[in-house]
């Protein structure tokens, strides 16, 4: 199974209809989805292995699974800025966006870099992968210094006010995964929440408070807030 021809079969086979109407339900765009199930996936591609070659066939293809299998067996060391541009052309739901910068576009030399960019673009899912970028890199990248991520609680800070459904949960997200690598951060994180806060929208709001819910300490039995 090493030619996109080949893996196209395989994936038609383990397709499952069904799952479909479930991935539906999730708000995923299933318009050119098979409906082939994660672990599957995964499955496929620790047996192909890395292949940056493959990985740019697969993606052509247009279909859902080949495009996230595409992204879990490309070579992050070969991917290039250009190829993280068209790539986020071609991202129409919010799934495959988050699949391949969890599986690849985060550990690109260009991460950080297009992390920024992204969190400016206009279209909901670019501009989603700029805060996914963020989230996972701050979860993937263990050696990290916190300079990188103190670079982007201004940008979270800033993007606060889209209200659309797939950039206000990732800005969100981004902000808590930064929050919890260390004691820090997560002090930090609590302030942009709080600042967040008083921008007073109801997106901004809800930005804020359900990050604050997830860093801050509860407060003890019978203690006043403040």
């Amino acid at each position: 199974m090493q030619t996109s021809e080949e893996i196209i079969t395989a994936l038609k086979q383990a397709s499952i209809p069904a799952n479909l109407a479930g991935m539906q339900r999730f708000g995923i765009d299933t318009r050119y989805a098979l409906g082939v199930p994660i672990p599957v996936l995964r499955g496929m591609a620790k047996k192909i292995k890395k292949n940056h070659a493959l990985a740019s066939q697969l993606w052509k293809t247009n279909i859902h699974e080949a495009r996230i299998l595409a992204s879990m067996i490309d070579d992050p060391a070969l991917v290039t800025p250009g190829q993280m541009d068209k790539w986020v052309k071609d991202f129409y739901s919010w799934d495959l966006c988050d699949q391949v910068c969890g599986n690849l576009f985060d550990r690109a030399a260009f991460a950080i870099n297009k992390a920024k960019e992204y969190s400016e673009n206009k279209h909901e899912y670019i501009k989603r992968a700029g805060f996914v970028l963020m989230a996972e890199y701050a979860v993937q990248n263990k050696t990290a210094d916190n300079s990188v991520f103190l670079q982007f609680f201004p940008i979270i800070e800033r993007e606060a006010w889209d209200e659309r459904n797939f950039v206000k949960k990732a800005v969100n997200w981004a902000l808590r995964q930064i929050g919890k690598r260390n004691a820090s951060l997560r002090i930090e994180a609590i302030k942009v929440a709080k600042r967040i806060l008083k921008q007073d929208t109801k997106v901004a709001k809800w930005i804020a408070k359900n990050a604050l819910a997830e860093l801050q300490p509860p407060s003890p039995k019978g203690a006043t807030k403040k």
